[in-house]
């Protein structure tokens, strides 16, 4: 289950997947909520099906429409092996869930610049909804890591 998470002062840490989503209101959702930028957080992010979320493509829309940066986040998406893991069900997702944390915490990803730098980020990957989904369990991952730094707002 996703927490959303609200702290008076603390810096708005968005995440959105595009799937299920029209490109109106995908860039609708990240200009009325202030991003600055969007931090790709997939593993894969040129794939024919990404649509108008495939990296190149995706940096000039967000440039061009919201006036957003973008910035890919290598480090932070799961394993390649993690995830095939999980979409061959061969762990559940607690088990996927547990891994992918204890993936980023060996990562130190709080430590890379781009985690110093996310005020007004948006993390972005794929999946329609936060629940079930990476983007949630870095946004948590980060959020437990600054616990005065970061409010969760998941934009679905």
């Amino acid at each position: 289950m996703s927490r959303e998470m609200s702290k008076p002062g603390a810096t708005s840490l968005f995440t959105i997947g595009f799937t299920q989503k029209s490109a109106e209101r995908f860039f609708a959702l990240l200009q009325s909520s202030g991003v600055r930028t969007v931090v790709d957080t997939r593993l894969n992010n040129t794939g024919q099906l990404a649509g108008f979320a495939k990296r190149d493509d995706l940096r000039y829309f967000l440039d061009s429409i919201a006036h957003v940066s973008y910035v890919h986040w290598l480090e932070s998406a799961p394993s390649e092996e993690l995830l095939s893991a999980y979409k061959k069900k061969r762990i559940t997702w607690d088990q996927y869930e547990n891994e992918y944390r204890s993936l980023i915490a060996a990562r130190k990803i709080e430590e890379s610049d781009i985690a110093k730098s996310l005020d007004s980020a948006c993390l972005l990957c794929s999946e329609a909804k936060p629940h079930r989904c990476h983007r949630r369990i870095l946004a948590e991952y980060l959020a437990d890591k600054y616990p005065d730094r970061f409010s969760i707002k998941h934009l679905v």
